[in-house]
C-alpha cells in the first residue's frame, strides 16, 4: 500500500546565476511553480544555499567562464544532494568547450532550452527534484513499513518528514495534523509507543545527518536550517540522544544510515501495534501486562523536556 499526500506545496525556490535575458525566460517558464532568486555569482548562490534560501540551482551555460568554473565546481562537491542544472539558450564558439569543462566540475544536468520543450524538460526536472531525497527515501521506506495502517496512523509519520526540517515541538506537529497534542501523547501513551517528542527527535536527527552530508553545510547552518533554537542547542539533542558530539554524529551517520537507525529503534518494533493505531481517535488501547512506556527505548528524561533540537 502506498500513500500519498494531498497538501498543497509552496513554489520550489532556484538559486539562478543566469544571463539578464535568462532570467526573463525563466521567470515566464516557471508557471507559478518556482520563484527564481537571481544571483550575479556562485558565491551568492552559496549563500542562499546555506541560509535555505534555495533548494536547486539553475547556472547559465553562458556564465561559466573559465573564472566562474571552479566556484561550479565547488558548490557540486560542496552540496551533491542539491540539484543543480546548466541551461543552454544559446550556442557560439566557445560553447563546446565550455560545456565540457562543465562536465569536469561534477555537474550532470544539462537541459537545452533553445526549443519550448525544453523549458517544459527544466520544470518537470525542478518539480521532480523538489522533494529532498531524504523525504522521498523516508516516506518510500515508510510506505513499506507501514503498509496497511491506519490513514491518521500513516499521516503522522508523513508529517514527521515533511514537516522535521522546521517543527521542533509536538505541539507544532499536532497543529498540523488538527489534533491537541495532550490527545497525541495520551494515544501514543495507552498503546504503549514511544512518546512523539521521540519520533520528533529521531526524524530531525535524519534530516541532520541528510544535511550533513554536505560539506558545504557547517553545523551551525545545520542547525539553523532546522529551526534549533541555538547551534548550542543542537549539540546538547545529539549528545543526549546520540551520546556524541554534532562532529562525530556528521562523521558516522548518512541521512539513509540514520534513517536505518529511526525504523529499527521507532517502527519496526511495533510494526504489529501501528498497524491498528489510531493517533488522533478518542480512545486508545490499555498496556499490555506488565509493558510500560519506560520498557520500550530507554531514553533519558532529558531527551523528553523542551524542545528538539
Amino acid at each position: 500500500m502506498r500513500h500519498t499526500s494531498g497538501a498543497g506545496a509552496a513554489p520550489l525556490s532556484i538559486a539562478t546565476m543566469l544571463t539578464p535575458k535568462e532570467r526573463l525566460r525563466i521567470d515566464a517558464a516557471g508557471e507559478g511553480s518556482y520563484q527564481a532568486l537571481h544571483r550575479d555569482s556562485v558565491a551568492e548562490v552559496v549563500q542562499d544555499l546555506k541560509n535555505n534560501r534555495a533548494s536547486a540551482v539553475v547556472v547559465s551555460v553562458a556564465r561559466c567562464d573559465q573564472y566562474q568554473r571552479a566556484s561550479v565546481a565547488a558548490l557540486v562537491r560542496e552540496f551533491p544532494r542539491v540539484p543543480t542544472v546548466a541551461l543552454l539558450t544559446d550556442i557560439d564558439r566557445t560553447t563546446p568547450h565550455t560545456m565540457l569543462s562543465l562536465g569536469s566540475t561534477g555537474l550532470r544536468q544539462l537541459v537545452d532550452v533553445r526549443e519550448s520543450e525544453g523549458w517544459r524538460e527544466l520544470r518537470n526536472y525542478l518539480l521532480a527534484a523538489r522533494r529532498e531525497d531524504i523525504q522521498r527515501e523516508a516516506l518510500s521506506q515508510l510506505s513499506m513499513d507501514l503498509a496497511g495502517v491506519p490513514l491518521d496512523c500513516w499521516r503522522f509519520f508523513e508529517a514527521l518528514f515533511l514537516a522535521a526540517p522546521t517543527v521542533t515541538t509536538v505541539r507544532e506537529l499536532a497543529e498540523g495534523l488538527e489534533v491537541l497534542p495532550s490527545t497525541l501523547m495520551s494515544r501514543f501513551f495507552r498503546a504503549a509507543l514511544p512518546s512523539p517528542k521521540q519520533y520528533v527527535a529521531y526524524a530531525r536527527l535524519v534530516w541532520a545527518a541528510y544535511l550533513g552530508e554536505s560539506s558545504g553545510m557547517s553545523i551551525a547552518a545545520i542547525a539553523n536550517r532546522l529551526n534549533a533554537s541555538s547551534p548550542q542547542s543542537f549539540h546538547r539533542t545529539v549528545r543526549t540522544i546520540m551520546r556524541m558530539s554534532a562532529a562525530e554524529f556528521r562523521y558516522f551517520y548518512t541521512g539513509a544510515r540514520m534513517l536505518e537507525m529511526f525504523r529499527s529503534r521507532l517502527v519496526t518494533p511495533y510494526r504489529d501495534t501501528l498497524r491498528t493505531f489510531d493517533p488522533t481517535a478518542d480512545s486508545g488501547p490499555t498496556f499490555p501486562t506488565g509493558h510500560t512506556p519506560s520498557a520500550t527505548i530507554p531514553f533519558t528524561a532529558r531527551a523528553e523536556k523542551g524542545r528538539a533540537a
